[in-house]
């Protein structure tokens, strides 16, 4: 057998493998070590070199092989040659050992197990020891000491003293034998079904909250019986942060572990607020329903729990100055009863309620007088709401929450003017009891309410406001918040956006830029004609959706201006009320230009009507008394707006809170306020009214009187003052079901209340005492303003004897379709009234039930349905004493002026 066929012997360390690697070869050498194996790439494994006559290697596997390699600095086998071997890492070994010593490469950088474990640990035991440390460093709440209100002092404009309010209903505590069972179970059932069973947080709650922190939004979220009952004990921080929320976590887990579920649940409902400065539940039944906590029935208990929801939007008596938009009381009243029935529902589902019981309250219980402190009657209550709203409302600049507000301790400085406020309450009652008399004329007189405020126009400060009779018995702020439209009020808007953007030209397109439009001057004439078929800008007929045409009807169906085209200059159109002329100079801006000229001068998009139909120009809105008389002091300041206020300063034991600042903006440039203030100069001196003149002052200003006659207002200014009053009729009776405004025909003993009458009466009686002492200003003469627009005469002079509604004019150039001839009805014909016979007045029908908007008005302007003769002779003899405006009245006659 040849040699290189025989087995050789094993080498020492070697093994089967290496043995094959190492066989002594013939001198063919047929397997090759690989390179580095030795100190020369040649050497083979194993192989006795016949040239050296010694062995080729020292080590005999790889594992040897590596080994010796790190002993030996990187290399792969240790003899003397070079090798390709990596850097070895660090050798010494650290107490934490990363980068690890013994790794090399992406190796060193991952930690190892050990070390993760130890961060682990030392983490949670860090959480630990802090979670310690926080819950040996809170303390259990004790609710004697918990929502204690103090005082808020209120101050006029002078800095002396109003009134102290907000601490006069302390909150009384009293054990959990005292609090109905139903109470209990209402607010378990409602908020924390399990209290009795959870350890007091919800880990889900406060997770969310964080969650929510880290996105920017709020922190608050669900919470338990025992969190709530804390939240409400740390009065001294109501900030809804993070750290609060930690604060919360430690207190509720010592208060969860350290009191009985009896004591926290006693100490919720006796620390809890519910509206209307009550704090715990014996408070709050004295609040609502003037009868101790433990005479509640199930029914009155299901109401309370709802109201822990937030009495600004669950009390029924509302919380409009704070929310004029959804806390209205019939908002209010719907959520608070569906919360409640869903409260009773969860009772009977979790065996709480007996569904027999539960079936005897389907609505809401009877709730008493908001208001109980004597010191808040007269005007004093509606003036201490006016200036909480406004901090409230405002609570990003003042920094102060209603619930902070609640506790008190601050001072409140107001910019009311004692003297105004009580002047102008003297002019509203001299005018009421002159000539108001609800036992003489019990259908016209009762529910007769008036409504004021005065805006100063040099800095947006709510110097007066008369809010209704008296803060404790008609709860309403007449002054902020009544719902009844403005009327020809509106009118200077309309001249404003013409003035300030133009009318369009009729080849153009709707959404014309500024500067293709024609300005409009107080010259620019427009057609007085009774009945007029309002035009679009292009000339075609306006048309509502149904393709029905729209007429507007003036004030006593008077025509003005001289045949054949009846057109009548601005002046003499704002100065007289004429409806027909204002709602086709609104088409003509653009509705949407009219309306973003009354927001600019101080009016809320919120109050606004819908300006699908040309009524909008004429008043179908419901801007507050506060609002108008501020919107007018932009005109009165030549256009600076100011934003009303009533709060100047707030401070408290740590010093000044809030300071207001006089933030102003241009909504009008001099020039185009100057021009509306001249032209209702005129409506003063010469027009509708005149019964607001002061003696050596000049006065700007505008009646108004609605759809029905169901309210007027006169809106007036000097330099130095803005004044609105209003007055209508709406029943105070919140049983009377689906109140509305009542009409005011024969109220006060006159056949019709016009803006011109008792508005205009009180507003000059109040001003000339507001005014006393200052000096007289005059108003800036304005320059010349834009261009005459429809200056051309008609083609087809048509003369008449008489301005009289049966005229037949000719059609104007842009009219495609000429106007009926009146015709004598038929007999069959006076059986009903015919769609568009306007002439026709059935049984107690003021207007049609159109969107448009129909009113009887009042003779500064107001569109009328056909009045009686009697009527007609009156308006016709007294024009200029009144006018209408409204919202849900006839199409085509159209809301009043």
């Amino acid at each position: 057998m040849s040699e290189h066929r025989r087995k050789p012997p094993q080498p020492q360390g070697g093994g089967r493998a290496a043995a094959r690697r190492g066989q002594s070869g013939s001198s063919s050498g047929r397997r090759a070590a690989p390179r580095g194996a030795t100190g020369s790439p040649s050497d083979s494994y194993g192989s006795d070199s016949h040239d050296s006559g010694g062995e080729g290697h020292s080590y005999g596997s790889r594992a040897e092989a590596r080994r010796a390699a790190q002993r030996g600095g990187g290399r792969r086998a240790g003899s003397t040659g070079p090798g390709r071997g990596r850097a070895a890492p660090p050798g010494k070994k650290r107490i934490i050992d990363y980068p690890r010593h013994d790794k090399y490469g992406w190796r060193r950088w991952m930690p190892s197990w050990r070390l993760v474990s130890g961060l682990c640990i030392a983490f949670f035991g860090s959480m630990v020891a802090a979670a310690g440390i926080g819950y040996a460093m809170v303390g259990v709440p004790d609710e004697a000491k918990t929502a204690k209100a103090q005082n808020n002092v209120y101050y006029w404009s002078d800095d002396s003293q109003m009134v102290a309010t907000g601490g006069e209903r302390n909150r009384q505590i009293i054990k959990l034998e005292e609090i109905p069972r139903a109470m209990q179970l209402a607010v378990i059932s409602q908020e924390n079904k399990t209290f009795y069973d959870d350890s007091g947080i919800d880990p889900r709650g406060i997770a969310r909250a964080v969650f929510n922190m880290a996105r920017g939004g709020n922190t608050q979220g669900g919470s338990t019986i025992t969190q709530q009952y804390v939240k409400n004990a740390m009065l001294d921080d109501q900030s809804q942060t993070l750290s609060r929320k930690v604060k919360e976590m430690f207190v509720s887990i010592k208060v969860g572990t350290t009191k009985e579920k009896k004591d926290i649940l006693a100490g919720y409902l006796n620390s809890a607020y519910y509206g209307r400065g009550a704090y715990g539940i014996q408070a709050a039944a004295q609040a609502y329903f003037d009868k101790k906590a433990i005479d509640l029935n199930e029914g009155e208990c299901a109401f309370l729990s709802a109201v822990l929801k937030g009495a600004t939007y669950y009390d029924p008596a509302g919380a409009s100055s704070i929310d004029p938009v959804n806390a209205t009381p019939a908002k209010n009243k719907k959520r608070a009863l569906l919360q409640m029935q869903d409260t009773l529902k969860k009772m009977v589902e979790y065996g709480h309620l007996d569904p027999s019981i539960r079936a005897k309250y389907t609505k809401l219980p009877k709730v008493q007088n908001p208001r109980s402190n004597t010191a808040l009657s007269g005007q004093i209550g509606y003036l201490v709401d006016l200036a909480k709203a406004y901090i409230v409302n405002h609570s990003e600049e003042t920094g102060i929450t209603e619930r902070q507000l609640e506790q008190g301790g601050y001072s409140i400085y107001t910019t009311f003017d004692k003297k105004k406020v009580a002047a102008l309450e003297e002019s509203v009652q001299k005018v009421y009891k002159k000539n108001i008399k609800p036992e003489e004329r019990p259908e016209k007189d009762t529910h007769v309410q008036f409504g004021g405020a005065t805006v100063d126009p040099a800095t947006g400060a709510i110097v007066a406001i008369y809010g209704g009779t008296d803060a404790t018995k008609h709860f309403t702020n007449n002054a902020d918040e009544t719902g009844a439209q403005v009327g020809s009020t509106f009118k200077p808007y309309v001249l404003a956006a013409a003035m300030k953007w133009g009318v369009r030209d009729p080849d153009g397109l709707p959404d014309q830029a500024q500067d293709e439009r024609t300005k409009v001057s107080e010259k620019s004439l427009y057609s007085g004609k009774n009945r007029l078929k309002i035009k679009e800008y292009d000339g075609s007929i306006w048309q509502n959706e149904k393709g029905e045409q729209w007429e507007q009807v003036n004030d006593g169906d008077r025509t003005y201006g001289t045949a054949p085209d009846y057109k009548i200059d601005l002046r003499e159109a704002m100065r007289e009320s004429v409806n027909s002329s204002f709602v086709q100079l609104g088409v003509d801006v653009g509705l949407d230009k009219v309306k973003e000229s009354a927001e600019d001068s101080g009016l809320l998009e919120s109050s606004l009507a819908g300006t699908n139909y040309p009524s909008f120009s004429l008043g179908t809105s419901s801007p507050s008394a506060i609002r108008m008389a501020g919107s007018y002091a932009t005109f009165a300041a030549s256009g600076e707006q100011r934003e009303p206020f009533s709060v100047k300063k707030v401070t408290s034991k740590d010093g000044t809170v809030y300071t207001h600042k006089t933030q102003t903006e241009r909504a009008f440039t001099s020039l185009v306020a100057d021009n509306v203030t001249d032209v209702l100069k005129t409506v003063v001196e010469e027009g509708t009214g005149s019964n607001a003149q002061l003696e050596g002052r000049e006065v700007a200003g505008k009646t108004g009187t609605t759809d029905g006659n169901k309210s007027a207002w006169f809106v007036g200014y000097t330099p130095q003052l803005s004044t609105a009053i209003s007055m209508f009729r709406y029943p105070d009776d919140e049983t009377i079901k689906n109140r509305e405004f009542l009409k005011m025909f024969g109220t006060g003993g006159q056949k019709k209340i016009h803006g011109a009458s008792f508005p205009s009466e009180i507003w000059a009686d109040y001003m000339e005492d507001a005014l006393k002492g200052k000096e007289s200003v005059p108003f800036p003469t304005p320059k010349p303003i834009g261009e005459i627009v429809n200056d051309t005469p008609s083609p087809t002079p048509t003369p008449s004897p008489t301005e009289t509604e049966e005229e037949t004019p000719s059609p104007s150039p842009s009219t495609s379709e000429p106007e009926p001839e009146p015709s004598t009805p038929t007999p069959s014909e006076t059986d009903t009234c015919r769609p568009f016979d306007f002439r026709c007045k059935e049984e107690d029908d003021t207007g049609g039930t159109g969107p448009g908007g129909a009113d009887v008005g009042g003779t500064d302007g107001g569109v009328t349905s056909s009045p009686s003769a009697s009527e007609s002779e009156e308006e016709g003899n007294n024009r200029g004493n009144g006018n209408g405006g409204g919202n849900n009245g006839g199409l085509f006659g159209g809301p009043a002026g």
